[in-house]
């Protein structure tokens, strides 16, 4: 499944990436896009945690969101797709909501961890783990109410701005006196409104993916 790939990034680019191993936290409109890009790319050894089921109104921007799946389990779903995509691609998917309490539950020897999660506390339990463990993390931040998904860059959490969520992140990581450089995507846009409401459209969390999966390869080729 491979001919289109090994042209571009050399055949033993690929055997490195199917070495690789992956944890992803969190099954929604970042986490989703980053998974299946990163198996179509060669990923054949994953982590996926979340807790959620699909509803209705995932249908607007999450890729594994199908009228027939409403009400399953997010990591149930989307192991069986990906295994259809590559049925070699070995999947371990946890239906937990990771916190402090079940941290344990992250025992395998990860290279690389998304955390495409959605609150502040399991983002900072994970940078925390990362480090710790020495394991490359990558932290999408506030994605919702925005449009344009050419404003989703790459970068470091210190040097994010117009996210609000990037700057509770920064303050967080700094009463923690965490010093390190923590790789982000983010989005440049301005939030379009204040509302408590969830509004969000599939082009900018898409984007986020994308590019989440676009670090972890191009880190893998750079080695």
């Amino acid at each position: 499944m491979f001919e289109r790939i090994i042209p571009l990034i050399g055949e033993e680019i690929i055997k490195k990436i199917k070495n690789v191993k992956v944890l992803v936290v969190g099954v929604g409109g970042v986490g989703e896009t980053a998974i299946e890009a990163l198996v179509r790319s060669g990923i054949s050894h994953l982590t996926i945690i979340d807790s959620d089921t699909f509803a209705e109104s995932n249908l607007n921007r999450q890729i594994f969101a199908l009228n027939d799946v409403i009400g399953k389990s997010k990591v149930d779903v989307c192991r069986e797709r990906m295994q259809k995509i590559n049925p070699k691609c070995e999947i371990k998917a946890i239906n937990a909501f990771l916190t402090k309490d079940n941290i344990d539950i992250l025992k395998d020897d990860y290279d690389y961890i998304i955390d495409a999660c959605d609150t502040t506390e399991t983002k900072l339990l994970l940078i925390k783990y990362a480090i710790t463990n020495n394991i490359k993390i990558i932290s999408s931040m506030g994605m919702g109410k925005r449009l344009n998904p050419s404003l989703v860059k790459i970068s470091t959490l210190d040097k994010t701005y117009n996210d609000p969520l990037a700057k509770i992140m920064r303050q967080k990581v700094k009463e923690l006196g965490i010093h390190k450089k923590i790789p982000v995507v983010f989005s440049t846009e301005l939030p379009l409104n204040n509302s408590k409401k969830i509004s969000s459209m599939m082009f900018v969390p898409s984007a986020a993916g994308l590019n989440i999966a676009y670090y972890i390869i191009n880190d893998i080729i750079k080695k």
